[in-house]
């Protein structure tokens, strides 16, 4: 076998491409949607009347609440880098609770607000995670810090994911400050929030449609319609909702560090924190002929976990665990198979990079990571196996048939015909009965979507108030 690094992966182009506003009449800019009741809709209201900058950068604001993985903060950090692709870039201020991946690779003109951290269990009860202090306590720090940095900031763009209110209701002051100021202000859910059912109970129970009429201007699902209706299974407002597509192509743009064998089969868990079973499954699993295998436990991941699985891979001459990389994306581009949990990122960067995919889904204490592969197995774009039926067996037999299979990189749904653990090899593709592999097309190309949405909701300005 021979080390290398490889090349990084191509970026997000400065081109946009046309938008496909849902529900919007054919001409109509998505930007271009009603406001909310009672909302100004024509100039800013400037903190101090003689506190006012030459015109310069849009200032736009994105928002995640981190309390489990780093799914949200990944999300904000790649739509922040498709819209540094704008010229002038805009200055850009993440609002996080997982700093730590976010600080090895800002884009230019972005800057960083830590709040204090969250965990949540396995039950999905929250807690503070590194704080000795009580709910109450650290949801009036985060509240605290979000009201002062954003009304300080004044953006001309907040983006908020997935929580309209922010984390219990811990926004609900800076976009009460924030509206009156004249911001736009945008939310933006993933494709699957869970199974329907459980969606639309939560919807309601946050009084989320309530939220999206009082503060918000427009909602960006990051998601293919033809996928899934997120904006149908919400009963989302029809003329303020755009379905960008999802978040996957350009976002490659880190150049590989992290030194491995090639050719390789990479492992990954996300942030780790549930992750151990995966980890410890592929670290007892037989690697393909000729590959080494790389695991990435992740930052989260508890430290007996860790130890334990280190100690595994330890026996082994095949293996080598990282804790956390920072070129996770260029990692991903260099393996000849991926296993991954089913989460929104690590799914598009697998996806945009028509990467043989086995997607072992969290299924408590939701469901989305199950919804999300379950409908992309459909398209023919990957595998997935029920974490209750994940075995040693299963997955060497499926990183086998991955490595093996004649057929062009993108796998498809499991065969009902293969079980686990069998040692038959996984069809690479959904087979039609001539033989021939089939894949539906997926829209990959949210992300170079999003600056035309930016500056169609918040054209250039005149003047900027600042604080």
């Amino acid at each position: 076998m021979t080390r290398r690094r490889t090349r990084p992966a191509e970026g997000v182009s400065a081109r946009t491409t046309a938008v496909r506003p849902d529900e919007s009449p054919a001409g109509t800019v998505p930007g271009d949607v009603p406001s909310p009741a009672g909302r100004p809709t024509d100039e800013r209201v400037p903190a101090s009347p003689s506190d006012v900058e030459p015109a310069g950068r849009l200032r736009v604001a994105l928002y995640s609440h981190d309390a489990l993985g780093l799914g949200h903060v990944r999300r904000n950090l790649a739509i922040a880098r498709a819209l540094g692709t704008l010229d002038p870039a805009p200055d850009i201020l993440l609002l996080t609770g997982a700093p730590e991946a976010v600080t090895a690779d800002r884009p230019e003109h972005c800057d960083l607000v830590s709040l204090p951290a969250l965990s949540k269990d396995a039950t999905g009860v929250y807690s503070a995670r590194h704080l000795s202090v009580d709910e109450t306590h650290i949801r009036h720090m985060r509240r605290s810090i979000l009201a002062a940095a954003l009304d300080s900031f004044r953006p001309d763009v907040l983006v908020v994911d997935k929580h309209p209110r922010g984390f219990l209701g811990e926004l609900e002051p800076a976009l009460d400050l924030l509206r009156a100021a004249g911001t736009r202000i945008v939310l933006g859910l993933r494709d699957i929030l869970d199974d329907a059912a459980t969606a639309r109970r939560e919807w309601r129970a946050d009084r989320s449609d309530r939220a999206l009429r009082q503060w918000y201007d427009q909602v960006w699902v990051y998601g293919d319609r033809a996928v899934h209706d997120l904006a149908a299974e919400l009963s989302l407002p029809a003329a303020r909702t755009v379905h960008t597509g999802y978040l996957a192509a350009g976002r490659c743009r880190v150049e590989q560090v992290t030194e491995v064998e090639t050719p390789y089969v990479l492992a990954t868990v996300g942030g780790g924190a549930d992750g151990a079973h995966l980890a410890e499954t592929f670290v007892r699993s037989a690697m393909p002929a000729g590959h080494h295998g790389v695991l990435v436990t992740g930052p989260q991941m508890p430290t007996d976990d860790v130890h334990r699985i280190v100690d595994l891979a330890g026996t082994r001459s095949d293996l080598t665990v990282r804790t956390y990389v920072e070129d996770a994306e260029a990692l991903l581009a260099g393996a000849s198979a991926v296993v991954s949990m089913g989460g929104y990122n690590t799914v598009c960067e697998a996806l945009a990079l028509d990467r043989r995919l086995l997607v072992v889904p969290r299924v408590r204490p939701r469901r989305e990571q199950l919804v999300r592969a379950e409908l992309l197995a459909a398209t023919g774009r990957l595998d997935h196996l029920h974490p209750d039926e994940l075995t040693p067996g299963a997955l060497s037999s499926w990183l086998a048939g991955a490595i093996d299979a004649p057929a062009a990189p993108g796998p498809g749904p499991s065969s009902p015909s293969a079980a686990p653990g069998t040692g038959t090899a996984w069809p690479v593709g959904r087979r039609r009965p001539d033989g021939e592999t089939h894949r539906s097309p997926v829209d990959l190309d949210g992300l170079g979507r999003l600056p035309q949405l930016l500056t169609a909701l918040a054209p250039t300005r005149e003047n900027h108030h600042v604080a």
